[in-house]
C-alpha cells in the first residue's frame, strides 16, 4: 500500500527534491533512453504528488493549476520505479492526483500529455484522446482529457 504526500515545491526537504529528482531521472532518462531537460524550471509551481512503499518513493507526479501548463488543470511527470509496477501503484498514485486537483484547484477538467503506449492505462482512470499523435522527446504522445 502506498503513503501518499502532497507538497508544494518550498514544503519539500532537500533530500525529498533529491530523491524525486533521481526516480524521474531512472525512469525518464535512463530506462526509457531519453536526453532531456528534466528540471524545467516548472517544479516551483507544481503540486508533487509522492506515494511512498515502506518510507521509499516508488510512485511520483506533479500537478498543475489551469492555465500553467495547458489551458486545463493537469497531470504530468507520472511515474513507478520500475521493479513496483507489478503492484498496479500507477493507478494510486493518479487516483491521488486527480483527487488532488479536486481538493486543491477545484477543478475536475483534467488535461496530460500522455506516452501513447499508456492510452489504455489512462482510458481505464477516465481519460479520452484529443487530437493526433506526436513526438515529444522522440516518444509518441497523446493529449487526453478526463473532465
Amino acid at each position: 500500500m502506498l503513503k501518499i504526500e502532497i507538497k508544494t515545491f518550498t514544503e519539500l526537504s532537500t533530500q525529498e527534491l533529491y530523491k524525486l529528482l533521481q526516480l524521474r531521472s531512472e525512469v525518464f532518462v535512463v530506462e526509457q533512453d531519453c536526453v532531456y531537460q528534466d528540471i524545467d524550471g516548472k517544479d516551483q509551481k507544481a503540486l508533487h504528488i509522492l506515494g511512498y512503499k515502506d518510507e521509499k518513493l516508488v510512485a511520483y507526479t506533479r500537478i498543475f493549476e489551469a492555465g500553467y501548463y495547458f489551458e486545463e488543470t493537469s497531470i504530468g511527470r507520472v511515474l513507478v520505479r520500475f521493479n513496483e509496477r507489478k503492484f498496479k501503484y500507477g493507478y494510486t498514485i493518479m487516483e491521488a492526483s486527480i483527487a488532488a486537483i479536486k481538493t486543491h484547484y477545484n477543478e475536475t477538467n483534467i488535461r496530460i500529455s500522455a506516452q501513447s503506449y499508456l492510452k489504455k492505462f489512462y482510458n481505464n482512470l477516465g481519460f479520452n484522446e484529443v487530437g493526433a499523435e506526436y513526438l515529444e522527446d522522440g516518444i509518441p504522445h497523446i493529449n487526453m482529457i478526463k473532465s
